[in-house]
């Protein structure tokens, strides 16, 4: 079976279509609400840095998105096209959440505003002018996420045969290969929570002359380098590699623990009210993908040197690039051997042969 090209059917263009036109939807929302809330309030306060902290979250997670969704189509990876679905809808969940947090966030009643609207919730106040692009938010973006159960499910079965071209029909390849782009998608979805976590921790929450901070900041490198290297050992089936991305992967799970008692913790809840809830589900999320992740990079371990690696290097893109040169040099070659027909036959015209099958 011939693979087509990226973009080719009106599955993959209109998958693509819808998810790049939520996305500009909904920044515009969000840009819009930065704006109002810029325009009349200091947003170097604290109880205002929730704003910022809200489109640069939603900026990384449709760029993050889009991505996702090109690679997916690249890779013909049905599984995560699934774990797109999931995300689209965690975000349904973030921009509901968020409805909350800005309303904590802008609504100050019995206090003045001397830069403009009044911070209660009256027809005139910042938070009744911000709440309708707010609201419009979630709503797109569920709409949007009913539209991709469409697309997706056209997708499953336009991509049935991509596995089959990589390992065959060994069911047993077939099983390990599942597995790896399991492993290979949750180390996807585990560096954008972590960057999430992060981005807000940083922008929002800590000061820059906090041992905390500078935790947050050591951290940074130490998880690129763990999803990274797993990512490159799971391919490459190198078990050193492998092994130490799993104990660090226990070493990143204490640290979001960590964090978690100290979004609650007495001494420290205080500095982080604001984006609590945000924070929360962003901690507790990346911390059930890594759990996850290390769940599987188990399985992913246990199958090296079964046969596997070739598959892992050598994925539908390859199969595509040797496809489309196939076919190319049997085009040359049926031409040459027109050409050497034409000369053999020197002008004159071929008798009707009779084929016995």
């Amino acid at each position: 079976m011939a693979l087509e090209a990226l973009l080719s059917t009106r599955a993959q263009r209109w998958f693509m279509v819808t998810i790049l036109l939520q996305g500009f939807v909904v920044l515009a929302m969000v840009a819009a609400v930065f704006a109002f809330v810029e325009d009349n309030v200091d947003l170097s306060l604290s109880q205002y840095k929730t704003v910022p902290c809200y489109l640069a979250l939603f900026i990384l997670a449709e760029i993050f998105e889009v991505l996702m969704a090109f690679d997916a189509l690249r890779l013909r990876n049905v599984i995560q096209l699934v774990g797109i679905l999931i995300f689209h809808l965690a975000l349904v969940v973030f921009a509901s959440i968020q409805v909350h947090e800005t309303r904590a966030a802008v609504v100050r009643p019995n206090t003045t505003n001397p830069r403009g609207r009044p911070l209660d919730t009256s027809s005139g106040s910042l938070w009744h002018a911000v709440e309708p692009f707010l609201i419009v938010s979630p709503v797109i973006i569920f709409v949007s996420w009913l539209a991709l159960i469409f697309w997706i499910r056209e997708l499953y079965y336009e991509f049935g045969w991509a596995i089959f071209h990589v390992v065959g029909a060994n069911p047993a390849m077939k099983t390990m290969y599942q597995f790896y782009q399991i492993i290979i998608c949750l180390l996807k979805f585990d560096f954008f929570c972590f960057i999430g976590v992060s981005i807000q921790l940083l922008i929002v929450v800590l000061q820059t002359n906090s041992a905390e901070f500078g935790l947050t900041i050591a951290a940074i490198p130490v998880v690129l380098f763990l999803l990274i290297g797993c990512g490159t050992a799971v391919q490459r089936e190198i078990k050193w590699l492998m092994s130490i991305s799993l104990a660090l992967m226990l070493a990143a799970e204490t640290y979001f623990i960590y964090k978690l008692v100290r979004f609650y913790e007495p001494s420290s809840q205080e500095q982080y009210q604001t984006t609590r809830a945000t924070l929360t589900v962003f901690t507790i999320v990346a911390f059930l993908l890594l759990f996850a992740t290390f769940a599987v990079g188990l399985r992913c371990f246990a199958d090296f040197d079964k046969g596997l690696q070739s598959a892992k290097l050598h994925d539908i893109t390859t199969r595509r690039k040797q496809y489309s040169s196939a076919v190319v040099v049997d085009k040359i070659g049926d031409h040459d051997d027109e050409e050497q027909g034409q000369q053999y036959n020197a002008g004159h015209q071929l008798q009707p042969r009779i084929s016995i099958e």
